[in-house]
C-alpha cells in the first residue's frame, strides 16, 4: 500500500465527504475518489460506504484507518528522524516586501519557539512573480497575496485585506472616507512587467483591461509602486496595514475586492517542515 493512498483513507474518514477532503488535500475529487476505489480493490474490501451525505468507514475502514494513521506518524517521524542526522535544517521563505506585517512578527515567534534549531533564509522576489519563486525550488514556502495562477501550487489563506488607494497627503481626495475606481479613472495607473502573471496583473489593474486606464510608470516592486505615487500622482492600490512612507496616506475603495493574504508552497513538495510552518501560519495569523 502507498503511503499516498493511505493519507488520503485517512483524510476521507476524518472529513466524512470526499469533498471537503479533496479542498483539504488541494486536489479535485475525481481523482481522489480514484485513489480510495485503487485501494479498495488493492485490499479487496469496502472501505467507506458512500451516500448522499457523505461517507462513513465500514468496519473494516475503521481498522484500517487506525492502522494508517499508526504507519503515517512512523513515516513523519522516520522522516525527522534522517531529517536531524542530515544536520541542521533551512526554511527559505519567499515573500513580496509587505509580507504579514505585525502578523508575520507573531508567526516568526511561533516558529522559533516550536523549531529554534532550523536556519530561516528570506527571498524577497518582485511582481513578475507572485509565488515568489515556490516553481523554481527558489523558496520552499512563500507569504504572499493571491490571486496568481495556482497550477502546482497549493494555497491556504490567512486572512483578506481592505484594498485602498495609495495617494499625496496633500491630494485633493486624500481626505475622503471612501472612493471608487470610477474616481482616479483618469489618473496615471502603475504598469507591472511585461511576463507578469496574468491573474495578478488583472487584479492589480483593478480589473480593468490593458490599455484602459492612462498608463504610469512600470513597477517592480512594492517600494517602486509608492515613488511612483508620490512623485508622479500616479494611482497606486495597496491592501490595508502596508506601511507607508511620511507624505503619503491610504483611503479604502469600496469596489476593490479583497487581497487574500496567503501561505503557499509547491504541491508534492511538502515536507514535515513546511507542513509544520503552514500549519503555524494558519493558526496564527
Amino acid at each position: 500500500m502507498e503511503l499516498r493512498l493511505l493519507r488520503y483513507f485517512v483524510t476521507v474518514a476524518e472529513e466524512r465527504h470526499f469533498g471537503r477532503a479533496a479542498a483539504r488535500l488541494h486536489m479535485t475529487q475525481p481523482p481522489l475518489s480514484r485513489a480510495i476505489r485503487q485501494l479498495e480493490n488493492e485490499l479487496g474490501v469496502v472501505l467507506l460506504l458512500r451516500s448522499a451525505a457523505g461517507v462513513e468507514p465500514t468496519a473494516a475502514g475503521t481498522i484500517l484507518y487506525d492502522e494508517a494513521r499508526a504507519l503515517l506518524d512512523q513515516a513523519e517521524r522516520a522522516r525527522a528522524l534522517v531529517t536531524a542526522a542530515a544536520g541542521p535544517a533551512t526554511l527559505t521563505i519567499g515573500t513580496l516586501a509587505d509580507g504579514a506585517g505585525e502578523s508575520g512578527i507573531r508567526l516568526a515567534e511561533a516558529f522559533r519557539r516550536r523549531h529554534p534549531e532550523v536556519s530561516i533564509r528570506f527571498r524577497e522576489a518582485d511582481f513578475t512573480d507572485p509565488t515568489t519563486g515556490l516553481l523554481a525550488g527558489l523558496a520552499d514556502v512563500a507569504l504572499t497575496r493571491s490571486p496568481f495562477d495556482e497550477t502546482g501550487i497549493s494555497v491556504r489563506v490567512l486572512r483578506s485585506d481592505p484594498v485602498g488607494l495609495v495617494l499625496r497627503t496633500g491630494d485633493p481626495l486624500a481626505g475622503r472616507e471612501s472612493l471608487t475606481l470610477a474616481d482616479v479613472a483618469d489618473r496615471p495607473w502603475f504598469q507591472l512587467p511585461d511576463g507578469t502573471d496574468p491573474r495578478w496583473r488583472e487584479y492589480w489593474n483593478g480589473a480593468a483591461p490593458i490599455g484602459e486606464r492612462p498608463a504610469g510608470p512600470v513597477v517592480r516592486t512594492v517600494s517602486e509602486c509608492l515613488q511612483a505615487v508620490l512623485w508622479n500622482g500616479s494611482a497606486g492600490i495597496a491592501p490595508l496595514g502596508h506601511a507607508l512612507p511620511d507624505g503619503l496616506t491610504w483611503v479604502p475603495l469600496a469596489d476593490m475586492p479583497p487581497s487574500p493574504l496567503v501561505v503557499a508552497w509547491t504541491t508534492g513538495r511538502e515536507t514535515p517542515l513546511i507542513r509544520s510552518f503552514v500549519r503555524i501560519a494558519v493558526a496564527g495569523v
